[in-house]
């Protein structure tokens, strides 16, 4: 009996680590759709476009400037963030919450994002503050196995697409 409850445990445990990684690719593909929007204000190269695929991986490099400025500006056409440069906990909440079963990690989402938004705020320039703060994020989400996988963003990527 102890195994079959171990077993559906681990089950569970695994189907929410699915959803998690579904509800991630969703709002990393909401969230890019004004990746285009900002290629030409933020000065982001269309192969630094592409790079965007891999943003989740713990290889990729949060260093180029315009990287920031292309977050930033992201942030801004969801309104996700203030005109102080300051995360927007309710709107951004709200955006989480616009996908499907975005409400399971909105909260911890906003949390996750303020506390990273804290550790830069001494740093003044906007596009690398956001830089650094969007690194942040990556790595926090990255330590929770809240970070979709790149085969599941490429897929929905694709299912997008031919819809």
């Amino acid at each position: 009996m102890r195994l079959e409850a171990a077993l559906l445990c681990a089950l569970a445990a695994a189907a929410l680590v699915e959803g998690s990684h579904k509800i991630m690719s969703d709002v990393t593909l909401g969230f890019g759709q004004a990746l285009e929007h900002c290629r030409e204000e933020s000065g982001l190269t269309e192969d630094k476009m592409e790079e965007f695929f891999h943003i989740w991986s713990k290889d990729f490099k949060f260093q180029d400037r315009e990287l920031g400025c292309a977050l930033r500006c992201m942030s801004k056409h969801f309104n996700l963030i203030t005109d102080a440069n300051e995360l927007h906990h309710e709107n951004t909440e709200n955006f989480i919450k616009s996908f499907p079963n975005g409400e399971q990690l909105a909260k911890e989402l906003v949390v996750l994002i303020h506390n990273c938004e804290k550790q830069f705020e001494g740093v003044e320039e906007h596009c690398m503050r956001t830089l650094r703060v969007g690194e942040c994020i990556r790595d926090a989400c990255l330590s929770r196995d809240l970070a979709p996988t790149m085969e599941l963003l490429l897929a929905e990527f694709i299912m997008q697409t031919e819809a």
